[in-house]
C-alpha cells in the first residue's frame, strides 16, 4: 500500500519542500520538489520574516504541482541553528543471580538520562543512544543479552528553540496545513550520509550553508556535539563582489568556478558587469588574494570547534564535508583538509534524485521521517528480534 509524506526543510538561504511516496517494494520516491531562495536566519532569529510566508508557500506550492497533490500535512526539520544537542552520560546496575541486560534495564538508562537533562529549555525533537558498555567493555548499540553488573550510556538529545517550533506552525497553521512531526534535520543528515563504520569511530560531518556552518560529531545513532557558526560561503561572496567590484551575482559566479590548488597563470574567470555591456575578467592570482584568506577564516574556525568541543578523534576518525559551499569546488575538500591538517572525504552517494550536497540536509531529513515511521509500524521485537529495532521503537522521534 502506498502513502504519501511531505517534509519541509529549512536551509540558509533556501526552503527545500519535499513530497515522497513509500511502498511495500520502493521506500521512497520523491514525486514533487520545491525550492524557493529566501534570506534565512542568523543568530536564531529569521533575516526577514515579514518575507518567510511568501517563500514557504512558493516552495510548498512547486512541490503539490510536481506531486500533482494536495499538502495537508507536514513534517518538519529543525535546523541545526535552532537546536541544542546535550549529550549525557548515565548507569544503571544489574543485579541478580546471573546478571544480564535486558530491554528493562535500557529503559531505565533513559528514563535516567531523562531526569539528568529535564532542567533544559526547550523541547526533545531527537533522543537516540550514541553506545552502550557493559562492565567497561567495548562500545556497542545491541547491549541486550550481554552478561555484566553496570550498564552505561551515552544518550544524545537534540532539543529545539520553541521560538521556531510556535512561529513555524503558526504560519502553516494559516496556510491550513497541519504539523505531523518536527525533526532534527541535522540528525537525519548524519544517519543518512555517514556510514556506520565510520559513526562508531567518532565522525565530523560540516555542512557549509550559505550563512551558517554546522559542525557535528556523530557517534554511533547520535549526534553527540553540535555548533552553529555564523559563517558561510555567502560571506567569501560578499568578499569577492567587495574586493572585485562586481555585483553579487557576478561573484557567485566566480564563487562556483572558482578552483583551489592551481596555477594562477593556468585560469581566468570572466562575468559579465552590472550594466551587461562587457565582460571583466580576473585571473586566479587576483580572485585568490580576495577569496582565500575568508575561506582560510573559515578553515581556523572549523578547526577551532573541533578542538574545543572536547570531541575526541581516533586516528581512524573521518571527517566529511557537503552544502553548498566548498564541496562544489574543484580542490575546495584538499584545500580544506590542509587547513584542518586531517583529511576531508565527500559523503556518500545516497540518492538518485536530488543528490547534490545542497540538498543533503533536506535528503537526510526525509530519510530519517520515513525511519521514524516504518519503525512505529513495527512492534517492538526485543531480545529474540532485532535488537536495533528495539531501540527504535523505544526512542519513537
Amino acid at each position: 500500500m502506498k502513502s504519501t509524506i511531505a517534509a519541509i526543510d529549512f536551509g540558509t538561504s533556501k526552503i527545500v519542500t519535499l513530497v515522497a511516496e513509500t511502498s511495500g517494494t520502493q521506500r521512497c520516491d520523491i514525486i514533487g520538489a520545491g525550492i524557493a531562495a529566501y534570506d534565512g536566519f542568523l543568530d536564531g532569529e529569521w533575516n526577514n520574516p515579514s518575507l518567510l510566508n511568501e517563500a514557504v508557500g512558493k516552495s510548498i506550492a512547486e512541490a503539490e504541482l510536481q506531486a500533482k497533490r494536495k499538502i495537508r500535512e507536514m513534517n518538519v526539520g529543525v535546523p541545526g541553528e535552532f537546536t541544542r544537542v546535550y549529550a549525557v552520560e548515565t548507569s544503571v546496575t544489574i543485579q541478580g543471580a546471573d546478571p544480564r541486560v535486558t530491554p528493562r534495564h535500557v529503559e531505565k538508562i533513559f528514563a535516567n538520562a531523562d531526569k539528568q537533562l529535564s532542567p533544559v529549555r526547550g523541547v526533545v525533537v531527537h533522543r537516540s543512544p550514541a553506545w552502550f558498555m557493559v562492565d567497561g567493555g567495548k562500545k556497542t548499540l545491541e547491549p541486550v543479552g550481554m552478561k555484566g553488573t553496570e550498564l552505561k550510556a551515552l544518550v544524545s538529545f537534540v532539543v529545539a528553540d520553541t521560538f521556531f517550533l510556535d512561529d513555524v506552525m503558526a504560519r502553516l497553521r494559516d496556510m491550513n496545513i497541519t504539523i505531523s512531526g518536527f525533526f532534527s534535520s541535522s540528525t537525519g543528515e548524519a544517519m543518512l550520509y555517514l556510514l556506520e563504520e565510520d559513526r562508531d569511530r567518532t565522525a565530523i560531518l560540516i555542512d557549509m550553508g550559505y550563512l551558517c556552518t554546522d559542525v557535528m560529531a556523530v557517534e554511533g545513532d547520535a549526534v553527540i556535539y553540535q555548533k552553529t557558526l555564523p559563517i558561510g560561503s555567502g560571506h567569501i561572496s560578499a568578499d569577492l563582489a567587495e574586493g572585485l567590484s562586481i555585483p553579487l551575482a557576478a561573484a557567485e559566479q566566480i564563487k562556483r568556478e572558482y578552483v583551489f590548488g592551481i596555477s594562477t597563470i593556468a585560469q581566468s574567470y570572466s562575468v559579465s558587469s552590472g550594466d551587461g555591456l562587457k565582460t571583466d575578467t580576473f585571473t586566479q592570482e587576483q580572485v585568490a588574494e580576495v577569496l582565500e584568506p575568508r575561506v582560510d577564516e573559515i578553515a581556523q574556525m572549523i578547526k577551532n570547534c573541533i578542538e574545543e568541543s572536547g570531541i575526541k578523534l581516533g586516528n581512524w576518525s573521518t571527517i566529511y564535508l557537503t552544502g553548498g559551499g566548498l564541496s562544489l569546488n574543484r580542490g575546495g575538500r584538499d584545500y580544506l583538509a590542509s587547513k584542518l591538517d586531517k583529511p576531508v572525504r565527500e559523503t556518500i552517494k545516497r540518492t538518485i534524485k536530488l543528490s547534490s550536497p545542497i540538498y543533503a540536509s533536506a535528503m537526510g531529513l526525509m530519510d530519517l521521517i520515513i525511519d521514524t515511521i516504518e519503525t512505529r509500524n513495527v512492534p517492538a521485537s526485543g531480545v529474540a528480534g532485532g535488537i536495533k529495532e528495539f531501540f527504535k521503537n523505544l526512542l519513537g522521534n
